[in-house]
């Protein structure tokens, strides 16, 4: 399973997990008189006005948190990726690794997939035995048969009845969010401490100047479309692909960006691992400057 055929590699993401998501979830403990080098933020102004010094809210860590792993199990992920395996495959990894950090620290995993037309769930709980089912069930619910794919529903349904706050996972493809779904984005990150892995398509045509290279016929599992190997052998049909997508892919993590969201990426199941460390370190850096911002934000109004 899982689990067990990559547990070495999983214990070198270790502490990167913990360094960016333990003791980032309080509670509220007591009040207390002020302190110098105390957070202005963490002042509570009302207490301190009717106290007439100035008071600060002390909060516990909370040691254990709900990971909500998040993704798409609709028919586009049964398509290949940019290495050759199946989306699929590399989805699976993804959030296994995710789910045994997770686990290693002691969060209780959940899980939220399914396509266009169905959002299936599985509650958070602790253990290895519940990962593998949720692993399973990524696993055996995304094929070429299944509902057109449409991650913005589950998206949606998250936003609808996940209430508790909770480190959420998104694993897709090539998503690139509309209007709609960027507001939907910035609820859920307003919500959810949030990030975003992308699953990259297999390319339907080489790099221009790469001479004669063997691709083959290719069928859009969206719609059906068929893509002949001929329609992408001209110099020009190539160079006007790799064109279109470079731009799409800079439009795509431009729009991350700037909803202030964690993006990485990876191709092949091989990247997972190095892909999954440079996101946490991503995220831990934008949580770090968001904190700073905030707190300059907080001196200029105090």
């Amino acid at each position: 399973m899982f689990i067990f055929a990559h547990r070495k590699t999983l214990v070198l993401l270790d502490g990167e997990y913990g360094s960016v998501f333990k003791g980032r979830s309080l509670d509220f403990d007591e009040l207390r008189a002020y302190i110098p080098g105390d957070e202005v933020r963490d002042i509570d102004w009302k207490a301190t006005a009717r106290h007439g010094a100035p008071l600060v809210k002390s909060y516990v860590a909370v040691r254990r948190q709900n990971v909500l792993l998040v993704t798409d199990t609709g028919r586009n992920m049964a398509a290949t990726a940019a290495s050759g395996e199946t989306k699929r495959d590399i989805v699976v990894q993804a959030l296994g690794v995710m789910g045994y950090l997770a686990h290693r620290h002691g969060d209780a995993v959940g899980l939220v997939h399914g396509n266009a037309t169905v959002t299936r769930t599985i509650p958070a709980r602790k253990g290895e035995d519940h990962l593998e089912r949720i692993l399973r069930e990524v696993d055996q619910h995304t094929n070429l048969d299944g509902g057109p794919s449409g991650i913005a529903h589950q998206l949606d349904f998250v936003l609808r009845h996940i209430k508790q706050r909770s480190l959420m996972v998104v694993v897709a493809d090539e998503f690139l969010p509309g209007p709609e779904t960027e507001t939907l984005l910035r609820r859920l990150h307003s919500r959810h401490e949030l990030i975003w892995f992308t699953v990259h398509d297999a390319s339907l045509a080489s790099e221009p100047g790469a001479g004669e290279t063997e691709i083959p016929d290719s069928i859009d599992v969206a719609d059906g479309a068929f893509l002949p190997a001929l329609a992408v052998r001209s110099e020009a049909v190539r160079a006007a692909y790799a064109t279109a997508s470079r731009e799409r892919e800079a439009r795509r993590q431009d729009t991350y960006r700037r909803l202030g969201i964690a993006e990485g990426n990876a191709g092949s199941s091989h990247e997972v691992v190095p892909a999954l460390f440079a996101l946490l370190e991503q995220h831990k850096t934008r949580s770090q400057n968001g904190g700073i911002q905030a707190r300059k934000r907080q001196h200029r109004a105090g």
